[in-house]
């Protein structure tokens, strides 16, 4: 994948898949994923294109920023949430992901940009 909005569209799919990663992890206890790897936005397949050859993919360094930023939050989010699903805290990952939590907003507050500046590029 090369194109600014192949890049997006994965990143869009990645997200979700993290979603369903995050269940499997509170209802087993268990994750094949390591927390301190996923607090780092640069390890996933966008985080190494954003930080690599995407990062002049943008229409600006501003909105660069302004997604990197975001990437950086969800997966700071995504690995609070995990480390309670495999530290037996399953219910409070459980709430961590409800509707208006900070990952789910940080979550859909990621997508949209990037679907924002997919559709202006």
């Amino acid at each position: 994948m090369s194109s600014f909005a192949e890049q997006v569209n994965a990143a869009v799919a990645a997200h979700g898949q993290w979603k369903v990663r995050l269940r499997q992890a509170i209802a087993t206890g268990n994750s094949e994923f390591d927390v301190a790897v996923v607090s780092q936005d640069s390890q996933c397949a966008f985080g190494k294109w954003l930080y690599g050859d995407g990062k002049f993919s943008f229409p600006s360094p501003a909105v660069r920023e302004e997604i990197r930023q975001l990437h950086a939050e969800f997966h700071k989010e995504a690995a609070r949430v995990l480390g309670l699903a495999v530290t037996g805290k399953g219910k409070e990952a459980s709430l961590a992901m409800e509707p208006g939590s900070a990952f789910a907003k940080i979550s859909g507050t990621l997508v949209n940009h990037l679907v924002h500046v997919q559709k202006a590029a």
